[in-house]
This record gives structure tokens, C-alpha cells and sequence, in this order.
């Protein structure tokens, strides 16, 4: 983990005060989408652009 003070550990601590907080959510899924729009927000209220990056997903079979 980043020490606090370092840009990305600052935008989530701000993306957690400012665009999360006091949400409830029902799963995973929408929790992941709220980060998404609240990345999206925080980008438009500071004018800067941000970008989503897709990871490739593998699928692991375990027998």
C-alpha cells in the first residue's frame, strides 16, 4: 500500500469522502460502478480526463 501523501492514495481517500460515502450496496458490481461514475465525476469537476483500462479476465478451472 502507498504511504498517505501520494497523489492515488489522496484520490481515493477523496473518492471515498466525497462520492461513495453513505451509499449502501447491493453487490460487487454496483459498488464497482459507482467508483466508475465517481472517477468520472471527480474528473469532470477538477478538468482533467480520465481513461478506464479493461484488464483481461482469465477464467481458472480447479478440480
Amino acid at each position: 500500500m502507498l504511504p498517505e501523501g501520494y497523489p492515488i492514495e489522496l484520490e481515493w481517500q477523496h473518492l471515498k469522502k466525497d462520492e461513495l460515502s453513505g451509499q449502501m450496496f447491493d453487490d460487487e458490481l454496483d459498488l464497482a460502478y459507482a467508483v466508475m461514475n465517481g472517477v468520472k465525476a471527480r474528473g469532470e469537476t477538477g478538468k482533467y480526463s480520465t481513461e478506464r483500462i479493461k484488464f483481461n479476465s482469465y477464467s481458472y478451472s480447479f478440480s
